[in-house]
C-alpha cells in the first residue's frame, strides 16, 4: 500500500543543512535604489551595514534559543567579506579574550565594522569554500579580496581549500552563465557528502541559493518547492534535509541497533499468523 505525500529515508542517508543568506551589505542598500549600483567599484567585496549587523545579532540570538547552535557541527562560508562577517557573527563564540591557545574567529573592527573581536571558543569549526560564492564576474561586489587578507581578519577560519590567494574566478567583462552556477551548486552539494558532519550551516548568497535550490524539489508538491526556492531575505535562515537517494554515500548508520542480542528464537508475529491457527499453542 502506498503512503501518498510521504517519503521515508534512513537517517544516515540524510544531512541537515541550515542555509543562510548574508546580512545586508552596502551594495544591497544602493542596488535596491538603482540596479546599476551593483556595477560600481565602490562596492568591491562589500561589507555589512550597521543594519546588517543588527540582523546578525538577531539571528545569533535565534540559533541559540532554538538549539541550532549546539547541534551545528560545521559552518561553511563563501569567502567574501559580507558572508564571513555574517558567519562569524551568527555562529561564533561568546566573550573573546586575548588567549594564546585560541585564535579569534574575527578580529576587532574587521572590515571597518566597529565590532569587537569574536571568539572561536565553544563554536563549531569554520571553513571557507569558493564553490558557494555568488555569480562570478562583472559586479565588483562579487569579487573577493585576497585570501591572505581574509586569514588576517578571520584567523580561526580555515581557508586551506582556496587554490589561489587572488580571485582568478571573477572576470571584469564576463558574468558566469546561470547554468554554470547551477552546475557549481550541484558540485557543492555533492561535495557535502564527502564531509563526515551531518548538520551543517552554510552562509552564502541570494543568487547561489536561488539557482541551486531550484535544481531540487521537482518531485515534491509545488508549494513545497516554492517554500524551498523563493528568494532569501538578508540574514534569512532555512533548514532543509538533503537525502542521498542514489546510495552514493558509504557512511554506516550511527544510531541503528541490530536487535536480537542475545541470540534467541524470534519468529515474526505475522509469520505465525500466515501458517494458520494452531491448537494447544501457548502465547
Amino acid at each position: 500500500m502506498d503512503c501518498p505525500g510521504l517519503s521515508l529515508f534512513p537517517l544516515h542517508r540524510c544531512k541537515t543543512l541550515h542555509l543562510v543568506r548574508h546580512a545586508q551589505g552596502l551594495h544591497n542598500v544602493e542596488g535596491e535604489k538603482n540596479f546599476k549600483a551593483y556595477l560600481s567599484h565602490e562596492y568591491f567585496d562589500a561589507q555589512l551595514t550597521q543594519l546588517g549587523w543588527q540582523q546578525v545579532d538577531n539571528l545569533r540570538k535565534h540559533v541559540r534559543t532554538c538549539g541550532l547552535f549546539k547541534r551545528t557541527e560545521l559552518v561553511i562560508a563563501s569567502p567574501m567579506l559580507r558572508t564571513l562577517q555574517t558567519a562569524a557573527g551568527v555562529f561564533g563564540g561568546d566573550g573573546y579574550t586575548d588567549r594564546a591557545d585560541a585564535l579569534p574567529l574575527m578580529v576587532a573592527n574587521a572590515g571597518n565594522s566597529g565590532r569587537a573581536a569574536i571568539s572561536s571558543l565553544n563554536s563549531p569549526p569554520f571553513i571557507a569554500v569558493e564553490l558557494c560564492r555568488e555569480h562570478f564576474g562583472v559586479r565588483p561586489c562579487d569579487r573577493r579580496g585576497n585570501m591572505s587578507d581574509y586569514q588576517f581578519l578571520f584567523p580561526a577560519i580555515d581557508f586551506s581549500l582556496a587554490k589561489t590567494d587572488e580571485d582568478v574566478l571573477w572576470k571584469a567583462n564576463v558574468r558566469e552563465p546561470t547554468e554554470d552556477l547551477i552546475a557549481r551548486g550541484l558540485k557543492f552539494m555533492n561535495w557535502l557528502w564527502t564531509r563526515k558532519e551531518k548538520e551543517i550551516a552554510i552562509v552564502t548568497h541570494s543568487g547561489f541559493l536561488f539557482h541551486t535550490l531550484n535544481a531540487f524539489g521537482n518531485d515534491c508538491h509545488p508549494l513545497m518547492k516554492k517554500e524551498m526556492c523563493d528568494r532569501f531575505a538578508n540574514c534569512e535562515l532555512r533548514s532543509m534535509v538533503i537525502v542521498d537517494r542514489s546510495m552514493t554515500g558509504s557512511d554506516p548508520a550511527t544510531t541503528n541497533y541490530p536487535g536480537k542480542i542475545p541470540q534467541g528464537l524470534d519468529l515474526p508475529s505475522d509469520a505465525s499468523e500466515e501458517e494458520g491457527p494452531k491448537t494447544n499453542s501457548v502465547i
